[in-house]
C-alpha cells in the first residue's frame, strides 16, 4: 500500500450518486509524468455533471472530479519539470475519466500541465480556473476576429455565472461597454461591480421568434447558454458582428435560419477550452486579462463543501465561482 491522501470520490449506488471524502492510496492515480500536490481546485459546471452521474462527462464510477488543479510537482520523469515547480493544470481528461482536482494529490501527463506564471498566485490561477480560462479564450477570440471597443456594445449571456462574470471583468478591463443578459435580474448591482453597463433580463431572448432578424443591439457576443437565446442573440448582432459560443447551460441545440450569416455576415466562433493547449492564454491572464480584487469572484470551501457547492450549481443559486482550498 502506497501514501493515503483525502480526496472527493463520487459512487453510484443504485442509479444515485453519493459524494463523499474518502482516503484513497497513491497507487490508485493513473500512470503518468507528473506527481502533483494539490493545494487548489475549482467548481466548474462539468465537475457538478461529473458530480450527478452524467456519463457524456464521466463514464466508470467510483471517480474523483475536479477539471481544474493548481500545486507543486512532488515527482517528475521529464526533463521539462521538476520537483518543486508550481504547476496548474485546466481541461484535458483531469477530472473527466482522470482522477481529478477534487483530491490532494493527481498524476497526469506533462502535456497538460503549465508552469505558474510570474504574475498569478496557484490561488489566482483556480480563482479563474476553467471559467475564466474560457472567458478569456472567448474575449481573445473576439478580439482577434476584430471586434474593438469602438464598435458597439457586446452582451454577455448567463453573466452571473462563473464563464460570464469573468467575460463581464475581463471586457470592462479592455474597455468594452457591456451589457450582461442573466436570468438573476436581482443581481444588477453585483453584476455593474463587475463592470456591466446595463443589465438585460434573459427572458427578452428565450422565447423562440418567427423572425429572421431583430433590431441589431450588439458588436459581438460571448453565450454560455446556447439554444434559443443564442439563436436571438445571433439575430440581434450587428453587421459584421461576431458570437463567441462556448457553452449550453441553456441547450445545446439551435434551430434558425442562414439569414443573420448571409444577411449581416455575422460570424458564429467556437471556442474550446478543453483539448487547446494552456500556456498562451494563462499567460495572457497573468497579464493583459488580469482583472483586479480577484477575492471578490468565489467563495472559498473545502472538499467537505462541496457537495452542496454542486447542488448549488445545478439548482442555478450558484454565483461567481467556488474556489476549493485542497491543502
Amino acid at each position: 500500500m502506497g501514501k493515503l491522501f483525502k480526496a472527493v470520490v463520487v459512487e453510484e449506488k443504485e442509479n444515485k450518486y453519493n459524494i463523499t471524502v474518502k482516503d484513497r492510496d497513491l497507487d490508485s492515480l493513473p500512470q503518468g509524468d507528473l506527481l502533483i500536490k494539490v493545494y487548489y481546485s475549482s467548481i466548474n459546471y462539468k465537475d457538478a455533471l461529473s458530480c450527478s452521474g452524467n456519463k457524456g462527462v464521466t463514464k466508470n464510477y467510483p471517480h474523483t472530479p475536479g477539471i481544474d488543479a493548481a500545486g507543486v510537482v512532488e515527482e517528475s520523469n521529464c526533463e521539462d519539470f521538476k520537483k518543486g515547480d508550481e504547476v496548474i493544470v485546466i481541461g484535458f481528461d483531469l477530472g473527466m475519466n482522470t482522477s481529478g482536482g477534487f483530491a490532494e494529490y493527481i498524476r497526469v501527463p506533462a502535456s497538460w500541465v503549465v508552469k505558474r506564471p510570474e504574475n498569478l498566485t496557484l490561488k489566482e490561477s483556480m480563482i479563474y480556473g476553467t471559467a475564466g480560462v474560457t472567458a478569456a479564450l472567448c474575449v481573445d477570440k473576439l478580439v482577434s476576429y476584430g471586434i474593438s471597443k469602438e464598435n458597439g456594445k457586446i452582451a454577455v449571456t448567463g453573466a452571473t455565472g462563473g464563464v460570464g462574470i469573468f467575460s463581464v471583468a475581463i471586457l470592462h478591463k479592455l474597455g468594452f461597454i457591456v451589457s450582461a443578459i442573466t436570468g438573476k435580474i436581482s443581481e444588477t448591482e453585483y453584476l455593474k461591480s463587475f463592470g456591466a453597463n446595463e443589465v438585460i433580463p434573459r427572458s427578452d431572448f428565450e422565447q423562440p421568434s418567427p423572425k429572421a432578424l431583430h433590431k441589431p443591439q450588439f458588436a459581438a457576443a460571448i453565450d454560455t447558454l446556447g439554444g434559443e437565446v443564442l439563436v436571438n442573440v445571433i439575430k440581434s448582432i450587428n453587421y459584421g458582428g461576431a458570437v463567441a459560443a462556448c457553452g449550453m447551460a441553456f441547450s445545446p441545440n439551435i434551430s434558425m435560419t442562414v439569414f443573420p450569416f448571409i444577411l449581416r455576415g455575422v460570424s458564429l466562433l467556437g471556442v474550446d477550452s478543453v483539448e487547446i493547449k494552456k500556456h498562451d492564454i494563462i499567460n495572457k491572464i497573468a497579464d493583459v486579462y488580469k482583472v483586479g480584487h480577484l477575492d471578490r469572484f468565489v467563495t472559498e470551501i473545502t472538499l467537505f463543501d462541496i457537495p452542496e457547492a454542486v447542488n448549488n450549481i445545478l439548482k442555478g443559486k450558484a454565483k461567481g465561482r467556488y474556489l476549493v482550498k485542497v491543502s
